[in-house]
């Protein structure tokens, strides 16, 4: 398997927390978990175009 981005991995883990809140029916978990999993996802998308170096 090729490494994905740091990007996607944020995301996923942060669904498999949040069905876990949703099977628990705690919703504000839940929405508080996409919210902060949006915001790291963003952060990590954004480092790693600061890394790459210019073609």
């Amino acid at each position: 398997m090729e490494n994905l981005p740091k990007c996607y991995t944020v995301l996923f883990n942060t669904l498999t927390e949040v069905i876990e809140a949703i099977d628990r029916m705690d919703f504000g978990t839940a929405r508080a978990l996409l919210i902060r999993g949006q915001q790291e996802a963003e952060e990590a998308y954004a480092s790693e175009e600061e890394e790459e170096p210019p073609q």
